[in-house]
This record gives structure tokens, C-alpha cells and sequence, in this order.
């Protein structure tokens, strides 16, 4: 179910995400299904590999339930922003923001973990491959009506269009593999940028950096709310006591800081933050494999990423958590009585494939895609998150303008899931 926009009175105010109302059935075979399958994925992961990755893969579903149940987006976000000037996503994100870099700066600064593995954040560099990739990405998101996680989250709660969006997520993940050398070899670009330790701040700077930032964001968000007075989001249906946490929605602000949580978890437990997109590339250069098309002298494939392509899939931990991300979103949208694919317009499919196209080849470019990059690079401390955070803005005011091309709307409702 989307989330959309109704009219409120003239003066800004706090409105609630969700609202307690009667709820659907709940598809009790369908969430059968999924738990069984969801246990049997999970012995799989354990068996061929460890317990690391089957940690990491029950964070996943835990992660695919979050968005899922909170119907939290990136996308939609971004598009409500820049359309009619609703902010209450945006809102989300600073918490978000806020929470996952605090618990980033705890966890670098001390070398915590849970495994043993010195935790890194993702730091990229900063050049003309991030500031072009994030503002195609941007673009692409708002055709696909889906980012990297509202992709995956989707295609496990039913909609039928986004898996379009995925496949060509993940062909487009390919081309960016294929030209990644000339993007990184012969654009010019800064050296990887960490507010933390590229300068004198140290954590505790950056930190409070961040955290100023993330405020003034947030004031700006009430200015532009009081000023434009924006329809609000149409609360989403929930109910009450512990049935809420299975059948209904959630709060957007919950959501928020469960997400930071579990993000915070993952650093720990494999050393990196939440990513996706590496795996979309990973899939589709061991298909090309299978196909007798040697991706492993692309420059892209070289080093760690090339090892993947001789392991199994499960063996990745982006790819057992993405996995994890679609089952935890089926088992939920079931419970919820909500998963329920649909036909595919014309105009909806052509802008899933290009749209998918888009964000897969700017992700790569970019160094990651609104998880791995803009959550996981700003709650890093990078520099290089900032600027996908603006760049890909900026491609969302573009695809304005473009979503009518292919009959997708821009009104002053909200008809993305992500």
C-alpha cells in the first residue's frame, strides 16, 4: 500500500503516519509459506557457510519487515519534497540520520565488534562519477518508484511492476561493472573524504558536525512546511497492542530508529554498513558467467569482487541480506493481507526498465545507492553521502518532469511505495 497525501488545515502541524482501523484478513497460507521458506534459507546459509552470514541474513528479514510494515521511503521522500513540499519523509531521514551516526561514531571509534572484523564505514571518493551517478540514480528512482531497498522491499510485498525494476536494476548494475575503469580511471575525482579522519575534528567533531547539519535540516523542513503547507501523508492502517507489530503499520519515526539500529548491527557483525547494490552486480556477473561471458577481467571484478564470483551466492553478505530483505517483506505484506500483485500498465513497465536501468548503472558510479551511499556514506561520516544526498535531489526535480512521459503522475497525492 502507498502511502499518499491528503489536504490539512493552514498551519503546520504534527500528523500521525498511521491510524487504527480494520485491518485485511491475514493470508495465513501465504505467511506459512514464508516462514518456511524463510527457516529453510536459513539452514542453507548456515550449513554452506557460518553463522556470521545467517546473523546478517536474519537482520534482513528484520530489515524487510521494517520497511515494509512502515511503508518507509526514500523515493517518496525525495519526490513529496520536491512536488508539493511535504517533508514528513525527509523528517524521517534526519532520525534516522541522526540515531545511525551516533551509534557509527560509538562503534569506529572504539573498533567494537561482535565478530572480530575492525569495522570500516563506506568513505568513496568524491568526483565526477558520484555527482553524475546519484543524479542519474535520482532520476531513476522516481521512474522506477523504487530505490534500492523500496525495490527489494516491494517485490517481497507484491507489486508486480517492480520486479521489472529489479531485473533492470541489476542489468544496469552490469553495464555500470563494465565501465567502472573508465569512471574511476579517467574522471578526475577527490581522494575518499571522512569528516572523522580526513580532518582535525576527529569522531566527536564530526559528530557534532553532523549533528548540527541534521538539525538545521530539520528547521529547514518546518520553514518549508509552514510556508507551503503541504497535504500530508495519508496515515497508513494499523491496530493495536501486540498485533501492531505483526499485522499493522508502523510509525514513520519508528521505523526510522529501527532501521539506524539495525544498520549500526551490521557494521558490527561484518565490519561494513547495510549495502545492496554490490549484490545486483554480483548476480548479474555470475548469470553472465553461466553464459560463458568472462566478466572477471573487468576492472570492476577485480580483488573482493571478483572472489564472489568463484563462491556461492550465499557466501555474500549483501546477497543473503537482500534476500532476507524480500522474504521479511512477503512474510509481512502476507500478515498484513496486503500482498496482492497486480497488472502491469504499459507506461508503468517502460519506466520500470529504464528507470531500473538508471539506478543500477548510477549506483555503481556512485559508490552505492540510497543505503549504501547516501544512509550508510552520511552516517560514515563521508563526504561523498552528502553529495549523493543533493545530486540525487536534484535528479528527483528532473524527473518531474519526465515521470508524464511515460503517464506516471506527479500530483498532490504520493503513488510510490518506496
Amino acid at each position: 500500500m502507498a502511502q499518499t497525501t491528503v489536504n490539512t488545515p493552514k498551519q503546520f502541524k504534527y500528523n500521525p503516519t498511521t491510524v487504527v482501523t480494520e485491518l485485511s484478513p491475514m493470508q495465513k497460507p501465504l505467511v506459512i509459506a514464508g516462514l518456511l521458506a524463510a527457516i529453510i534459507l536459513l539452514f542453507a546459509i548456515v550449513t554452506t557457510t557460518n553463522w556470521t552470514q545467517g546473523i546478517l541474513y536474519i537482520i534482513g528479514l528484520l530489515l524487510g519487515a521494517t520497511l515494509l510494515h512502515a511503508r518507509f521511503g526514500f523515493t517518496s521522500a525525495f519526490r513529496r519534497l520536491m512536488s508539493v513540499g511535504n517533508v514528513q519523509g525527509l523528517q524521517a531521514h534526519m532520525l534516522m540520520l541522526a540515531i545511525a551516526t551516533t551509534l557509527f561514531a560509538i562503534i569506529l571509534s572504539t573498533g567494537f565488534s561482535f565478530t572480530g572484523v575492525t569495522p570500516a564505514g563506506y568513505v568513496s571518493p568524491v568526483g565526477i562519477s558520484v555527482i553524475f551517478g546519484a543524479f542519474i540514480f535520482g532520476i531513476g528512482m522516481q521512474l522506477g518508484n523504487g530505490c534500492a531497498s523500496g525495490t527489494l522491499y516491494s517485490v517481497g510485498g507484491g507489486s508486480s511492476s517492480m520486479i521489472l525494476t529489479l531485473l533492470s536494476f541489476i542489468a544496469g548494475s552490469v553495464l555500470g561493472a563494465y565501465h567502472f575503469t573508465f569512471w574511476m580511471e579517467d574522471t578526475p575525482a577527490l581522494p575518499p573524504i571522512s569528516l572523522a579522519e580526513s580532518t582535525d575534528l576527529g569522531f566527536f567533531g564530526a559528530w557534532l558536525v553532523q549533528m548540527v547539519l541534521f538539525a538545521v535540516i530539520y528547521w529547514v523542513t518546518i520553514q518549508i512546511a509552514k510556508k507551503k503547507n503541504p497535504p500530508m501523508m495519508k496515515p497508513l492502517p494499523t491496530t493495536t497492542g501486540w498485533k501492531k507489530v505483526i499485522r499493522g503499520s508502523w510509525p514513520l519515526f519508528a521505523a526510522a530508529i529501527v532501521l539506524a539500529v539495525l544498520n549500526a548491527l551490521t557494521l558490527t557483525i561484518r565490519g561494513n554498513p547495510w549495502g545492496i547494490t554490490s549484490a545486483f552486480a554480483l548476480w548479474g556477473g555470475k548469470a553472465l558467467m553461466a553464459t560463458g561471458i568472462d566478466v572477471s577481467t573487468w576492472g570492476y571484478f577485480s580483488g573482493p569482487n571478483g572472489a564472489a564470483l568463484t563462491q556461492t551466492v550465499l557466501a555474500d553478505s549483501t546477497s543473503v541480506m537482500n534476500f532476507g530483505i524480500m522474504l521479511g517483506a512477503f512474510i509481512s505484506a502476507a500478515a498484513q493481507g496486503t500482498f496482492k500483485p497486480g497488472k502491469i500498465k504499459p507506461g508503468v513497465a517502460a519506466a520500470s526498465i529504464v528507470g531500473g536501468i538508471m539506478m543500477g548503472y548510477g549506483a555503481r558510479l556512485a559508490f552505492g545507492c540510497n543505503i549504501g551511499a547516501y544512509f550508510g556514506g552520511i552516517a560514515s561520516f563521508s563526504l561523498h553521502g552528502w553529495v549523493w544526498m543533493v545530486m540525487a535531489m536534484l535528479g528527483t526535480f528532473a524527473a518531474l518532469f519526465i515521470r508524464p512521459l511515460f503517464g506516471l503522475k506527479n500530483p498532490k497525492s504520493t503513488d510510490s511505495i518506496c
